[in-house]
């Protein structure tokens, strides 16, 4: 059975729509057994996102705590077809992982699925972005097999968002699609809780269902182990 022992994507009340604190999602990170996790907090072109200086001083956080590895990073969004992004290039190469994604305050939801696939293959140029976040959102339609391949060029990392299979719509039969790409094209994933809250740092159970399902290879989701991950985005284990 696939078991992920980093989560990758988490979120602390920096922004008001999450509701704990990184000490909150650490101390469950340690409680269930992890090996670590990403503080990936949203940038400030959300609304409630993170200051800029969050994600400059995220660096200086430490390296473990209570034996779990804390990497610093950020959810940062894709603002434009030509994939600009709300956080400055100069604070992302400093982070640990950095995911992309589209949220409705920033890229017009339900767009057309040309814009949504150049937005997707623009960001990929951009040596900073580790991860391609929720790309199973309905709201936002692209190619995915163009996305994927580039993905793949580029060596970039799909998100198994286990959070939109419960609030982003047709996630589950998207998501199938982009993950059996990726099985075809050798691409690596990363299964992801998107947590909001303490309590779901590491359960990822939608994703592993999935994953399972299709019989996807477990050698290409990174973060079942943590030395597996930091390998990959060339950073300290």
């Amino acid at each position: 059975m696939i078991k992920i022992t980093v989560d990758t994507h988490t979120h602390t009340n920096v922004s008001d729509h999450a509701f704990s604190t990184l000490e909150e999602n650490l101390r469950q990170a340690e409680k269930t057994g992890l090996e670590g996790i990403a503080m990936t907090n949203h940038g400030p072109m959300l609304g409630d996102g993170a200051v800029w200086f969050h994600f400059q001083s995220a660096r200086h956080l430490p390296k473990y705590v209570n034996g779990v590895r804390l990497l610093p990073g950020a959810e940062v969004d894709i603002m434009d077809t030509e994939g600009r992004l709300d956080i400055e290039d100069g604070l992302l190469k400093n982070l640990e992982l950095v995911i992309a994604s589209f949220h409705t305050p920033c890229f017009p939801p339900n767009a057309p699925k040309e814009e949504v696939t150049k937005a997707w293959l623009n960001v990929m140029e951009n040596e900073n972005v580790d991860v391609l976040g929720h790309m199973g959102d309905g709201r936002y339609m692209c190619d995915y097999e163009a996305v994927v391949k580039k993905a793949k060029e580029k060596g970039k990392i799909i998100e198994i968002n286990n959070h939109s299979f419960k609030v982003r719509a047709g996630s589950g039969e998207n998501c199938r699609e982009i993950a059996l790409l990726c099985k075809k094209y050798s691409v690596p994933v990363v299964l992801s809780t998107d947590a909001h809250f303490s309590l779901e740092v590491g359960a990822v159970p939608n994703s592993i269902a999935l994953m399972e399902e299709i019989d996807f290879p477990e050698e290409l989701i990174l973060n079942t182990s943590l030395k597996k991950l930091c390998d990959y985005l060339n950073v300290e284990v």
